[in-house]
């Protein structure tokens, strides 16, 4: 018997896989919130699966998503990253991901974690929003703008609100799976 799932994956496995297993999973844990807060916005102009399919080349380039070792990057490492094929070879997007790491490591000293600050927005829990079909949720809200808002205000780069909304919905910080779906009660 297959899964109803929510519109925008069925009929490609990756899709399905992520959708299954990560998508709009509330995630805590401040090394797999960067890792998606990275790949969002290298997403930024992009198709999601386009990301997806290099997640794994993303990881390696990235040191794991390690943002310790990112904030460190020097111009050599930077200059390597732009050539590998594997990742999208973005100049000011490479670049934004060193100082979003360092951005990152500032939000930890002031929060304790970058999750503390993160779910303040919504409260410390998922808002569960209520779409028969996913074209009918927001690509962005006023949480999402006001969070946007305060990131760049702390020096993060490629974080409009779409892509903070983006990264809301794929880390959980609300529940946009369509009410059909099968994580919708799950998640």
């Amino acid at each position: 018997m297959s899964k109803n799932r929510c519109g925008w994956c069925e009929g490609n496995a990756l899709y399905e896989a992520y959708h299954d297993d990560e998508w709009g999973m509330p995630v805590y844990d401040d090394p797999t919130i960067f890792e998606f807060l990275i790949l969002e916005t290298f997403q930024a102009g992009l198709s999601w699966i386009t990301v997806l399919k290099k997640r794994e080349n993303f990881r390696k380039a990235f040191d794991n998503f390690d943002y310790k070792k990112i904030a460190d990057y020097d111009q050599d490492k930077i200059d390597a990253l732009l050539q590998d094929a594997g990742i999208i070879r973005n100049k000011l997007k490479v670049h934004a991901t060193v100082s979003n790491a360092q951005a990152f490591m500032k939000v930890q000293e002031e929060f304790g974690t970058f999750s503390e600050y993160i779910w303040g927005f919504v409260d410390g829990k998922p808002i569960k929003n209520s779409f028969e079909n996913y074209k009918d949720a927001p690509a962005k809200t006023e949480i999402s703008d006001a969070l946007s808002k305060d990131l760049k205000k702390r020096g993060f780069k490629f974080v409009g609100s779409t892509v903070v909304y983006a990264h809301m919905q794929a880390t959980g910080m609300v529940n946009d799976h369509e009410t059909s779906c099968f994580r919708y009660h799950e998640v």
